[in-house]
Order: structure tokens, then sequence, then C-alpha cells
């Protein structure tokens, strides 16, 4: 459903009011089952799913029941496009850039290496056309997409020495996957592909050299600080990080357009929560982090600039391979290009001067 048409309805309130509610009382129950991407443990990524499973219990009066699982449960958490797709489960919660292998396209859902930050992607997926394109990119996948959470602009990862150079990158064997992985290989770096809980492991016998996830509070849980102290900003290859409630076409298709609704609105309403819920606990983490030893380092201008130019060419790469990626590209392109001047204009302006001025010790009259 469109936003736009759900915020005309007023929301599900509007829905019932208009006349839906005995749809709700007097039409069969729906039982299905969401196998998740994440593991229990990570309780703002695993949560957020859990989050509109309850959310659409409520607004539907229990007819609509989602049942919940974790990566591993049914199937691995790289693998949920695939049981949705083929209708082992009803739905799923991922990032749909994990399926990058398949298509480079499935990046523009989650993240691309310099493009757009949380609330551009907002704007993009919801009023920019981002939603209405992916989905057509979707149907042979027999899956719709609705955004259901983001975890904001990520951290640059863990290093087991300084990066002060694009020559220090060269032969680095870094936890990365997806496009940044793409690029960073330009410069020399090697990608590995590795679920979260064998980072650590492989980064304390020195099988990889530096690993990114997502941000502090999450990262603190895992424990990254006691095997690689440098821990570098900004993650340039996600400035946003768009998770989705996956569902299957022909479920969908079939699904009472009141608990469409109760689903579309679960979903609008995790989008929302858990950037702030993100926003909150990152501060803390990052302070239990520094206590623990990290040692914060920025990249510098000169990898930042190599990284943004590699990124140019592999988006030419997969303009040229994959017409799926080109029909959206040239779309997004122009998109990020306005929405940069924007924010620059005045979001980035006081964002600059309230982060230097925050750190000033208050003068007293």
């Amino acid at each position: 459903m469109q936003r736009r048409a759900f915020l005309k309805h007023g929301g599900i309130a509007g829905v019932l009011a208009a006349g839906a509610a005995p749809a709700f009382a007097q039409g069969a129950g729906v039982k299905w089952r969401l196998t998740s991407s994440y593991a229990k443990s990570l309780d703002t990524l695993y949560g957020y799913c859990e989050n509109v499973a309850h959310r659409v219990s409520e607004l539907t009066g229990g007819k609509f029941e989602i049942r919940c699982f974790a990566a591993g449960e049914i199937v691995p958490g790289l693998q949920v496009l695939d049981a949705v797709q083929s209708g082992t489960v009803e739905a799923g919660s991922t990032s749909m850039y994990y399926y990058f292998g398949k298509n480079p396209t499935f990046g523009f859902a989650t993240a691309l290496p310099f493009g757009l930050n949380t609330r551009m992607q907002n704007a993009w997926w919801h009023f920019g056309g981002g939603k209405e394109a992916f989905n057509e990119f979707l149907k042979p996948y027999n899956v719709v997409a609705m955004a259901g959470g983001n975890t904001g602009g990520q951290m640059g990862g863990w290093y087991r020495k300084e990066i002060k150079t694009v020559a220090d990158l060269k032969g680095l064997k870094m936890r990365i996957g997806g496009p940044g992985g793409v690029v960073l290989a330009k410069l020399g770096l090697i990608p590995q592909q590795l679920a979260a809980g064998d980072i650590y492991p492989a980064l304390e016998k020195g099988t990889i050299d530096a690993a990114e996830w997502v941000g502090p509070y999450d990262d603190e849980k895992l424990g990254f600080v006691k095997v690689a102290k440098y821990y570098y900003a900004p993650g340039w290859w996600e400035g946003n990080s768009m998770s989705h409630i996956i569902v299957n076409q022909k479920q969908w298709d079939a699904l009472p357009k009141e608990f469409q609704y109760a689903l579309d609105v679960a979903c609008h309403e995790s989008d929302d929560l858990l950037v702030a819920k993100y926003d909150h606990l990152n501060p803390t983490g990052l302070r239990k982090l520094v206590a623990q030893g990290a040692q914060l380092r920025r990249f510098s201008p000169e990898i930042l600039q190599a990284a943004y130019n590699a990124s140019l060419e592999v988006y030419d790469e997969f303009s040229a391979k994959y017409p799926e990626f080109k029909k959206i590209y040239e779309g997004w392109h122009k998109y990020r290009t306005e929405q940069n001047q924007w924010f620059n204009i005045n979001e980035a302006a006081f964002d600059t001067f309230m982060a230097r001025a925050s750190q000033q010790p208050v003068k007293k009259k």
C-alpha cells in the first residue's frame, strides 16, 4: 500500500472508522511464520520483526498472527529471500543487500557506498519512487518488500592496525560484504564474507585483519574491541542501512486488505522506532567501547576520495552489465544529488556547528 494512501485513510484507525472493523471481527484468522536474518542476541535487529508481529496482532485483534524465528531456526540468515520466494515461510526480515551476489540492484534497498543517509533513504523509498521501483525489480523473485527498520549511518569497522593511506588497504583481509566489498577490492583489499558469530574468532586468530558490523551498540555486545582496537568512521559504504520485511507475493495478494494495512502500518512504525532506538543506544555504546580501549580514528581524505572514485567506477560497471541496476541508478543518482545539495545548505551546516559547539565549555556570565 502506498504511504500517501495510508495517510489519507488516517492510518489503521481511519480504516476501521471507514467500516473495516467487521472484517477483523468476522474474517478467518491468519497465521504466518517469519524467518529473520538476525540472531536473538541482536535485540535491535531481531527485535524489530518481533515488534512488527506484536503490533500486527494488536491492530487486528489477534486475527493476524506472525511467529518470528531467528537466523538458523528455519533457514540460515542469508537464505531468507530464498525461503520467502519459495513459500517455505510467508515472510522474512532481512537486509536486501545480503543478496547482492544475485544482482547488485538489491543494494538500493539497503545501502550503497556514498549513497543516501537515513532520512534521504526514507524520503527516496516513500516519496521518491524507491519503493515502487524496487518492488518492480522484485517481481521475478515472487516477493514484496516493506521498509521495517534502519540502523542509521554505520561505523567504518575494526582494524588490528591503523589505516592511514590507501596503500594500507592493499592485501588487508576484511569481513565486509556487498557493494562496499566490491569498491574496496578495487583499492586492493580482500573482502571476506562471514556471519556475525564467526567474526570475533576470525579476528582473534588473525584469519582476518579487519571487520565491519553495525555501530557502537551492537559492536560492543560482540566484543570486537578485545581483538581489534582501532575503530574507524565514517562507514561510507552504509550512510544508512535499511532493513525490510519481505512477504511472499502470493501470500500478500491473498491477505485481506485490512490485514495488509495492519502489516504496512506496523512496518512504518518499526522503521521509525528502530532509528530512534539506535540513536538512543549508540552514544552509550561508544562510551563503553572507549572505556574498554577502543581507539577512534577517521578515514583520511585520501582514502575517502579514492573510495568515492572507485564507487563511481563500480556503478558504471554495474549499469553496463545489469539493466535493472541502470534503470534504478539513473533516478537514484539524481535524487542523491538534489538531497545532498539541500542537506548541505541547512542540515549539514547545523550539524557541523553543533558538533563543535557542544564540545566547548559553557561560558558563565
